[in-house]
């Protein structure tokens, strides 16, 4: 059996099921777990289904977009990575934007105190985070706050980040191919992150490896306005070089 036909039925039997487990599905297709567990990656990276302990589930039972809560435990420790890594593209002294997100928000708790900082968010959390540091000038942007994001979005907010130019953007993302550029599943969204990375001289994406190869609804920008990617060590090297033919600086946590 070729690997599209496993990835169609492993698909179907988790829509149908609410959930495929690693070891029943080896048994079923006749092929080792670790064929499996590849095959479960390459459908989570095609926005099909979400790993689970021993399995996957389809991400209809997850909902399109999954809230702050149900991300922010998820891949931690390779986020953790990453924003370790990010504190190495910070300019000295400056400006920044901080795009909402778990991993941009691991960032802002990493930002040194050393140096005057000038940040700008839409994202309350990372507010909340950076409103008493010492060292940091804060200039919180306003708007409609999605519930799912605690991020400002919509015309005020693109008003707003239209009116700074800072350096360095750090922006995440939900997807990112070298043929779809960065996308995300809101438009709302979609649309205040484009400000954002219209906004800096440089933008410097944070994702971890189940960001790179999926493509989702709503257009931030295309590859070519990004200068770097800082993902995990798990990343697909396939796709990390093909980024990386396309121009962009792909640095492994």
């Amino acid at each position: 059996m070729y690997a599209p036909e496993r990835h169609q039925l492993i698909l179907t039997a988790a829509r149908t099921d609410g959930r495929v487990d690693v070891t029943a599905l080896s048994r079923q297709l006749d092929v080792t777990p670790e064929t499996v567990r590849r095959d479960l990656t390459t459908l989570e990276r095609r926005g099909l289904l979400r790993r689970v302990h021993g399995g996957a589930i389809p991400v209809e039972r997850l909902g399109v977009e999954p809230g702050l809560a149900d991300r922010e435990g998820r891949y931690a420790q390779h986020k953790d990575r990453i924003a370790k890594l990010a504190v190495d593209e910070l300019p000295d002294g400056g400006s920044i934007i901080l795009d909402a997100g778990t991993t941009t928000a691991r960032l802002a708790e990493l930002l040194p105190t050393d140096r005057e900082l000038t940040v700008v968010t839409h994202s309350l959390p990372i507010a909340m985070i950076l409103a008493s540091r010492p060292g940091i000038t804060l200039h919180l942007v306003g708007g409609l706050v999605r519930w799912r994001t605690l991020a400002a979005v919509g015309g005020w907010a693109r008003q707003a980040i239209a009116e700074i130019h800072a350096d360095v953007t750090f922006l995440g993302t939900n997807g990112i191919t070298v043929e779809h550029g960065l996308t995300t599943p809101d438009l709302a969204e979609a649309q205040v992150k484009r400000a954002l990375v219209d906004a800096a001289r440089r933008t410097v994406v944070l994702a971890d490896h189940s960001k790179v190869g999926r493509t989702d609804f709503a257009l931030v920008a295309p590859i070519d306005s990004v200068d770097t990617l800082i993902t995990d060590s798990e990343v697909d090297p396939e796709l990390a070089d093909e980024l990386e033919a396309a121009g962009l600086s792909v640095v492994r946590a």
